[in-house]
């Protein structure tokens, strides 16, 4: 019997992926049905929806989930979730929806899902707006009332994606019916959490550590994970391998810097290597709780939050998504309670005269002796072509880095913020 932490929701995993026959007659069905158009984001959240990724969730989201999800971190059952999964439509296409009608979502000419339609709504500019201020605004320099959206329109990819959607919203559940390219692209990595949970199992893991990834990993990040091992069975390090925003480093190249280190500076058979298929949403605080609430389903029980997390830009402050764990509503009923608990730690860096990684806990000397470590800083002097400092990555991974950002043919500037730079130390 699994030791594991139960799925979110107290449903199981809810899996809306179609097999073998079912899958080929839903096909079938799926080429005569109107066709949406979806998004690399709504890609990726039927994908998980498919995968169990997203249990409890069904399908796309109707608006009293969107205001409740917004507004109160709960869907209209009282489910814990703290961001909001959708699905846009423009006029046109919507004009021609009516509840109760199936459909086909596609993308770039592959049906994806086919979709039965329980409520098709109107999303306003200002419902984006407040969705934007709920979700995505922190507590940080870029927040402030009279910066965040003169600043975020420009420099907040989340935000920017949320105003983009079309104008009309589609709820209703899904029958997925690929998992894309991730299964062959990303073989061996890619993992779903029925397979999570199977590798945890047989490993005899009870207490799981999941650590987030969407930058190579330097000495910070592997410190962290270190950390955790310590103090767990075993540690998921857990890349997002969907899309990025324009600077950051690709999945395959990371998942060779992960492997690297795992047998170099790692004991293999307590880490595994995964992989998921969302898009970034850089939601800060409330991304790093979404990260908690599908780990769970993956078998994970502590996530690793650390400094910024998911954070971009200085929209949020250092350890916001920490203590947002802490706010959260606890829902009374079994299963609808967010159970995967944050592993809190603070800022890491080598130090100089602690000979070693240490954090702002464990080392008295001043910030002249510290190696500041952070991913955007790393991706910064990779692509400036300048020189690494001592101790922020190893050698073994930096000449895989190095290899990649000289085969570059188009340079794309990496801005570094407070937060990179150690300026709040």
């Amino acid at each position: 019997m699994s030791r594991l932490v139960a799925p979110h929701g107290g449903k199981g995993l809810v899996i809306c992926k179609l097999e073998g026959a079912a899958l080929e007659a839903e096909l079938k069905k799926a080429a005569g049905l109107k066709k949406i158009e979806i998004s690399s984001q709504v890609k990726g959240d039927l994908i998980m929806l498919g995968i169990g990724g997203f249990s409890p969730l069904n399908g796309f989201m109707t608006k009293a989930d969107w205001k409740g999800v917004c507004a109160d971190f709960l869907l209209a059952d009282g489910t814990f979730w703290p961001v909001p999964v959708m699905l846009d439509a423009g006029k046109e296409d919507a004009a021609g929806i009516n509840v109760g009608d199936e459909i086909a979502l596609e993308r770039k000419g592959e049906i994806f899902a086919t979709m039965k339609i329980a409520e098709k709504f109107e999303m306003t500019e200002d419902e984006k707006k407040w969705e934007c201020e709920k979700v995505y605004k922190g507590q940080g320099e870029e927040s402030a009332d009279d910066k965040f959206w003169s600043i975020a329109m420009k420099d907040h990819p989340g935000v920017q994606m949320v105003m983009a959607r079309k104008e009309f919203c589609l709820a209703g559940p899904v029958k997925v019916l690929s998992e894309g390219e991730f299964p062959e692209k990303f073989k061996g990595v890619y993992l779903t959490p029925t397979e999570t949970r199977a590798i945890f199992d047989e490993k005899g893991w009870a207490n799981v550590a999941s650590m987030q990834l969407r930058n190579p990993m330097h000495r910070s990040h592997e410190h962290l994970c270190k950390i955790a091992l310590d103090v767990c069975d075993g540690v998921l390090i857990h890349s997002l391998i969907g899309n990025l925003k324009p600077g950051d480093i690709p999945a395959d190249v990371r998942i060779e810097c992960i492997d690297t280190l795992i047998k170099g500076f790692f004991v293999p058979q307590h880490v595994v290597n995964g992989g998921y298929p969302l898009d970034m949403r850089y939601a800060g605080p409330r991304e790093g709780l979404l990260h908690a609430t599908f780990r769970q389903n993956y078998g994970v029980n502590r996530m690793i939050i650390g400094r910024d997390h998911a954070g971009v830009g200085d929209f949020y402050t250092l350890f916001e998504a920490q203590e947002i764990f802490d706010t959260i509503p606890m829902p009374s009923e079994p299963g609808k309670a967010l159970v995967c608990e944050p592993l809190k730690i603070d800022w890491t860096f080598y130090c100089k005269k602690c000979d070693g990684m240490a954090s702002m806990r464990t080392c008295p000397h001043g910030k002249d002796d510290r190696v500041i470590l952070s991913g955007t800083k790393l991706r910064h002097a990779l692509s400036n072509n300048e020189e690494v400092v001592d101790h922020f990555g190893r050698e073994e991974v930096l000449v895989i880095l190095r290899k990649y950002y000289a085969s570059l043919t188009e340079k794309v500037e990496v801005k570094l913020q407070s937060h990179a730079e150690g300026s709040k130390m």
